[in-house]
């Protein structure tokens, strides 16, 4: 079985057709009991479209699957209650906690209720490549506590809200190239997608994330404070740091349909700014050390200049972006997800 043939992607990093691997005999299962945990809220039609995937693969592949339903009152709840798949567990919360309080809730019952070999962590609306799981099984994770999918937008595209990372803070190399380049200093580009080899990385993203039995315990469960953002970043470099090794295999592909796949600022409703500065602050106070401060004075009068995406909308923009790098600064994660919704205009 060819399991490690490599996905070939254009100059432009657009994913080229490849075909499924010869389906001779089953891989080699090294991975053990996989349980997927899955957060949702009120995308019922992405949720749907994940979980028939998900579902249509066979036992051996995925054991189990965790859906936390974080409040949802878009009918998911009894469409969740109509499956009778018993593989489907389903955490219903009474509030919404967000992604990161979800997945910190559901991985904390997958752990109680199944302790898999392995769990994958995905977004609801994430999905798998029909060749993703069997691929995973079929790979050498020996030594390895975390892998990370290589993850695309429906059009092909490398979604580059979903790269892997490597530390930037590890050593004075690491830290002058990521001065020098930005963000692509740090994260992998279309050269690693395209190759056939495994890359050691120091972090990754809740899409097509495979976290072992160990690298839970050494990353520990998410912050659930965060609400949404960083809350991947902050719990893979706390595995790593910790000791943990994660790998990045590009034959593991994943889908990601996000409005955002391919543009941070595109289709983000206007209270994830408040999260989305507040959370890159703590991430970067815990990643940076002393160098923390320094930066502060470089990024922060950067990211004021975001507010050029909402034309209509400048003054909200700047009180949740100011009120989000004050909390930041003071590491304060206290503030009612209410209160946020409040200050962008969303609750009255």
């Amino acid at each position: 079985m060819n399991i490690h043939a490599t996905p070939r992607i254009d100059p432009h990093g657009t994913l080229m057709p490849l075909a499924a691997p010869d389906g001779a005999a089953d891989p080699v299962q090294n991975a053990g009991r996989v349980v997927a945990v899955i957060t949702t809220h009120n995308r019922l039609a992405q949720l749907r479209r994940t979980l028939v995937q998900l579902l249509a693969a066979p036992v051996v592949h995925l054991a189990a699957i965790v859906v936390v339903d974080n409040a949802s009152d878009d009918g998911t709840a009894a469409f969740l209650g109509s499956i009778g798949d018993p593989r489907l567990h389903v955490l219903r919360l009474a509030r919404n906690i967000g992604g990161a309080g979800g997945f910190a809730a559901g991985l904390d019952h997958a752990r109680a209720r199944f302790d898999p070999d392995w769990y994958l962590i995905m977004d609801d609306d994430a999905r798998p490549m029909p060749d993703a799981l069997a691929r995973f099984h079929g790979s050498d994770l020996r030594g390895w506590d975390g892998v990370a999918s290589a993850v695309y937008d429906p059009a092909g595209r490398i979604c580059d809200i979903n790269r892997p990372t490597h530390d930037p803070f590890a050593s004075l190399a690491k830290f002058l190239r990521t001065a020098r380049a930005g963000r692509e200093g740090f994260h992998l580009g279309p050269e690693q997608y395209a190759g056939a080899e495994p890359v050691a990385i120091d972090g990754a993203s809740f899409v097509g994330l495979f976290l072992s039995r160990r690298g839970l315990a050494l990353g520990g469960l998410p912050d659930a404070r965060l609400f949404v953002y960083g809350d991947d970043a902050l719990q893979t470099l706390r595995l790593s740091r910790a000791g943990g090794r994660i790998v990045f295999l590009p034959q593991v592909r994943f889908e990601h349909d996000h409005p955002s796949a391919g543009n941070a600022q595109i289709g983000k409703p206007m209270w994830k700014v408040y999260y989305q500065h507040r959370n890159a602050l703590i991430l970067y106070r815990h990643a940076a050390g002393w160098l923390f401060w320094p930066i502060c004075l470089l990024v922060i009068p950067v990211w004021a200049l975001r507010v050029r995406a909402y034309p209509a909308q400048r003054k909200r923009f700047m009180a949740l972006f100011l009120r989000g790098v004050w909390h930041g600064l003071r590491r304060k994660t206290t503030t009612a997800h209410d209160t946020v919704l409040q200050w962008a205009g969303c609750l009255r």
